[in-house]
C-alpha cells in the first residue's frame, strides 16, 4: 500500500479527494486546520477502507508551516507516492477594498505553500517507482476574473507551474497533473466573503466535489497534464483561448460586479 498527502482536506473537494483515495486502497497523510475534523475524517476513512489515515492539524500559511509538514511527512511516510495541493481560498471584493494582510495570506496559502511542499517532498515521491502530484487549481486560471483578481491569478501561477514542473520531471518517476475544477458545491463562497445571492446563483451550476474528486484522482492516475472537471466548465475555459481577453473580462465582470455593495 502506497500513502498520498493531502491539504486542505478536513471538507470540500479535499475531503472528497481524501476519500477517493482511500476508496482506492491509499494510505493517508491529511492536513488542516481544523483538527477536530481531521481526526473524525481519519476515523470515518480507516473503519469504511481498512486505510491508515493519520492527521497534522496546522496553518498551513503560517510561516515554516510547509517545511514542517514535509518532515512530518519524511517521518510517517517513507513510502509517500501522491502529494495532493488542495489547500486554498479565494477573496472576493475589489482588490483596493480588501485587507492587504488577508490577499498576502491567500496568496502564500494558493501559490507558495505547494511550490514549497513540490521542492521539500519531490526527492521523497522520486524514490518510488511511480509517484503523483495533483495541484488543484480553478476554471479561473484560464482568464483574468473582475473582483476575484487575485485569487484568478493565483490559480493562474499554479497551472502554469504545474505545467512547467511536469515538462523538468519527464523522464523521472513523478508525473504532475494540474485539476481545475468550476463552481463546486462547497464553503468557497462563504470562505470568499460572498453575498448569499451570489452563492445561490453558483450552487446552481456546481458540481459536486466527489465527482471533481474522482475525475481528478482518474485524471493523475492516468498521467493527464491537466484535466476541468464537467462538459460546461471545458467549453468556457477552451472559449478564453479565443475570445478577446477583453470581452471574457466583461464577461466575468457582469457575474460579479453587480453583486457588490
Amino acid at each position: 500500500m502506497k500513502t498520498a498527502l493531502v491539504t486542505g482536506a478536513s471538507r470540500g473537494i479535499g475531503r472528497a479527494l481524501a476519500t477517493e483515495l482511500a476508496q482506492r486502497g491509499y494510505n493517508l497523510l491529511l492536513v488542516a486546520r481544523s483538527a477536530d475534523a481531521l481526526a473524525q475524517l481519519a476515523t470515518e476513512l480507516s473503519a469504511a477502507h481498512k486505510v491508515q489515515a493519520q492527521v497534522l492539524a496546522t496553518d498551513l500559511a503560517a510561516p515554516g508551516a510547509a517545511g514542517r509538514v514535509a518532515e512530518w511527512a519524511n517521518v510517517q511516510a517513507p513510502d509517500l507516492a501522491v502529494l495532493i495541493n488542495n489547500a486554498g481560498y479565494g477573496l472576493w471584493g475589489r482588490f483596493e477594498d480588501l485587507s492587504l494582510a488577508d490577499q498576502q495570506n491567500m496568496l502564500q496559502l494558493n501559490m507558495m505553500v505547494p511550490v514549497e511542499l513540490m521542492h521539500h517532498l519531490l526527492p521523497l515521491l522520486r524514490q518510488q517507482p511511480k509517484a503523483y502530484v495533483l495541484n488543484v487549481a480553478s476554471t479561473a486560471a484560464y482568464q483574468a476574473v473582475p473582483t476575484l483578481s487575485l485569487y484568478a491569478a493565483s490559480k493562474a501561477f499554479l497551472l502554469t507551474f504545474s505545467r512547467g514542473l511536469r515538462y523538468e520531471l519527464r523522464g523521472t518517476s513523478v508525473s504532475v497533473t494540474c485539476l481545475s475544477p468550476g463552481a463546486t458545491n462547497t464553503d468557497f463562497p462563504n470562505r470568499a466573503g460572498m453575498n448569499a445571492d451570489l452563492q445561490a446563483t453558483a450552487n446552481k451550476f456546481g458540481m459536486t466535489p466527489e465527482d471533481v474528486a474522482r475525475i481528478g484522482i482518474t485524471a493523475m492516475l492516468a498521467g493527464e497534464a491537466e484535466i476541468i472537471p464537467g462538459a460546461l466548465n471545458k467549453i468556457s475555459a477552451t472559449l478564453t483561448s479565443f475570445v478577446p481577453k477583453a470581452v471574457t473580462e466583461k464577461i466575468a465582470a457582469g457575474l460579479y460586479e453587480k453583486h457588490l455593495k
